[in-house]
């Protein structure tokens, strides 16, 4: 299944193996405009065989960024130098993605730091102001006019950076949103911030429609979103037209889990699976080739996002094609034979 073509998620590719998108600060003059470094970076993934390759985080308006090297779309510049980089991962023989996003709180180079509620990310960042209803109704529209632009550009797909931190998750968490208007309080209300963006992209855009989200904030389960919120927050992006669920965890906070192991998000993916009918894309540190097959074959996720697997080994789809050719059975092949034993 992982080096299999299929159509999923409204894409036609020819493996499920996702280039996550990875930021690389390698905007050189603060414009937002991609570079050479871009297209080398983003070209060898493509040569290397990846099905679908997913452009960084790109700001929707300058104080979105992160930092000042960030990617951005929201002017005909930079909307004409990404047509030139999917263009040519095109002819490269890949499908191409761009992930949209707003920084929030984390905005560490804007002059306007915004946010749903005045709650640093931690000690050393500076207070964001909390967004006002117009403020929010100007993202949400500078989402839409990046959407467009994407869609001008030639893109394959577009992902909504509603994880990691990121403005969507900060208006989704509890810990972070603390207003008692139409965009703060219960979970319906928290939602309302992203259910709008959705809505309104997919208004302008029929393509393949992901959203990303963080599903542990690493805290205590009753101070943050429980699992079920998540789940539910995947039925209704479902219904406001979604094509595939990207899942992570962490960003929000200043935290990180107090260990990592190979596949350690894939319970995530799968946790969003049982609950969600749409394809689940899995992440963390997948490197093993037959685990990704074993998470595909017992349907714990549909997509394999791989991050800085390449940067290891070049040759790793390669190397896998081969390891599947020469092998005599499947992860999920093997665990059957263990289970008749």
């Amino acid at each position: 299944m992982l080096l299999s073509p299929v159509v999923i998620a409204s894409l036609n590719l020819k493996n499920r193996v996702v280039m996550s998108p990875m930021c690389t600060y390698s905007v050189q003059t603060g414009d937002g405009k991609l570079n050479p470094l871009h297209f080398a970076h983003y070209g060898a993934r493509a040569v290397e065989q990846v099905g679908l390759v997913v452009i960084e985080v790109t700001a929707v308006e300058p104080n979105g960024r992160t930092t000042a090297r960030d990617l951005g779309l929201w002017n005909d510049e930079q909307q004409k130098e990404l047509k030139k980089l999917v263009d040519f991962l095109h002819d490269l023989g890949t499908k191409v993605g761009i992930q949209l996003g707003h920084a929030g709180r984390k905005a560490q180079d804007s002059v306007n730091i915004v946010a749903p509620s005045e709650t640093a990310y931690n000690e050393t960042t500076a207070c964001p102001t909390k967004a006002t209803e117009e403020k929010i109704q100007e993202i949400e529209a500078a989402f839409v006019k990046a959407a467009k632009r994407a869609k001008a550009a030639g893109v394959d797909m577009i992902e909504i950076q509603g994880a990691n931190g990121f403005l969507i998750d900060e208006f989704l968490s509890p810990l972070v949103n603390q207003r008692t208007d139409a965009y703060g309080g219960d979970l319906r209300k928290r939602y309302r911030f992203l259910h709008e963006i959705v809505t309104a992209i997919r208004h302008e855009y029929d393509g393949s429609l992901w959203v990303r989200l963080s599903l542990d904030d690493y805290v205590e389960e009753e101070e943050q979103n429980k699992l079920s919120d998540w789940q539910q927050v995947g039925q209704w992006l479902k219904e406001d037209g979604a094509s595939c669920i990207s899942v992570t965890t962490g960003g929000l906070l200043d935290k990180k889990p107090d260990y990592i192991y190979t596949g350690w998000q894939v319970p995530y993916a799968r946790a969003m699976k049982e609950k969600v009918a749409l394809p689940i894309a899995a992440s963390g540190m997948l490197l093993d080739p037959k685990l990704c097959e074993y998470i595909l074959e017992t349907r714990q996720a549909d997509l394999i996002l791989e991050a800085h697997v390449f940067e290891q080994n070049a040759s790793w789809i390669a190397d896998a094609t081969e390891e599947f050719h020469e092998g005599t059975g499947s992860y999920a092949d093997f665990e059957r034979h263990l289970d008749e034993i």
